[in-house]
């Protein structure tokens, strides 16, 4: 019996040796590793190094990784097609490994990929831009650059979402931690009774606006806060206080339809509206608008009213 495993491991040397020891790993062209037959080879066997080659997996899949992009309308209406995501079939790659290391294989390797298929693509899209259900528009002082940024950032973080039959959307998990990183900046001049994030002031606006919105279009709110006190960018009660790690925003679709989020900062507007199909039954709620009047502004620090 010894003789025999003496033999094949003979074997299995002499095969290595007829293939070059250095491997290629490519994907889409590019070369993500080079490895070496023998760096992969439990000591004195002819056998691979199980843990090693896990450890080769993960590094090809960190950078072989990518996700899907739905597709979304973009800045001027059209509609911006989806991306497909992809990551690595470890399994296949396992195999192809195999038949290099034990010298039947190639000095190459393409990395053999499995598609993820993006959760909104453009018919869906199409589909349901057809049909406003919600809409609601508040209104920001321009001028005020830090704050105006922060808005933009957030609404153009629930732009293009679409929320599907019984799922639930959470402003916190699709905005994000507000923080520099993603562009966010610190506002010293906040709206009256508006909660401030340090980083990030302005988002409540965001959310509250979206509340109402949501609310004009039937879905069902399945979580929200007031602010302590009022803030005059919405009528009183009708506020969505958010902040990362603490209070969040949250609805429910409990249509047979999807819906998708529309929403926009500028030139001191905040409006969002809701689209979905032609055939969605909805049951729209009324919801009075708000003034145009700009909301009063005060300092961080010192509390008292912005002079302009």
């Amino acid at each position: 019996m010894l003789r025999l495993l003496w033999i094949a491991g003979i074997s299995l040397v002499l095969r290595q040796n007829a293939v070059p020891d250095e491997l290629s790993i490519v994907n889409q062209g590019t070369t993500v590793a080079k490895v070496n037959r023998g760096d992969y080879s439990l000591p004195a066997t002819p056998l691979i190094d199980p843990a090693k080659l896990d450890s080769l997996l993960d590094n090809v899949e960190r950078q072989t990784f990518r996700l899907p992009r739905d597709a979304e309308i973009g800045n001027h209406g059209g509609i911006v097609a989806e991306q497909p995501g992809y990551r690595l079939d470890r399994a296949g790659f396992t195999h192809l490994f195999h038949i290099y290391f034990y010298g039947s294989g190639t000095s190459s390797m393409e990395v053999p990929l499995k598609l993820i298929y993006p959760k909104v693509d453009s018919e869906l899209l199409a589909y349901l831009r057809e049909k406003p259900i919600g809409h609601y528009v508040t209104y920001f002082n321009a001028g005020n650059k830090n704050r105006s940024r922060n808005i933009a950032l957030a609404a153009k973080a629930i732009n293009n979402q679409v929320v599907f039959p019984n799922e639930t959307f959470s402003f916190n998990q699709i905005v994000g931690q507000r923080n520099e990183k993603k562009g966010y900046v610190r506002a010293p001049v906040i709206v009256r009774g508006e909660l401030s994030e340090g980083i990030g002031g302005g988002i409540c606006q965001v959310s509250s606006t979206l509340f109402n919105a949501v609310d004009r279009a039937g879905l069902l709110i399945v979580k929200r806060y007031s602010h302590s006190r009022h803030v005059p960018y919405v009528l009183p009660g009708r506020d969505a206080t958010v902040s990362w790690g603490g209070p969040d925003f949250a609805f429910r679709n409990p249509y047979n339809q999807p819906i998708l989020i529309r929403a926009f900062a500028s030139g001191g507007r905040m409006f969002i509206s809701i689209y979905s199909s032609e055939v969605i039954d909805y049951r729209p709620r009324a919801v009075p608008g708000t003034s145009k009047r700009l909301p009063e502004e005060i300092s961080i620090e010192t509390g008292s009213p912005k002079r302009n």
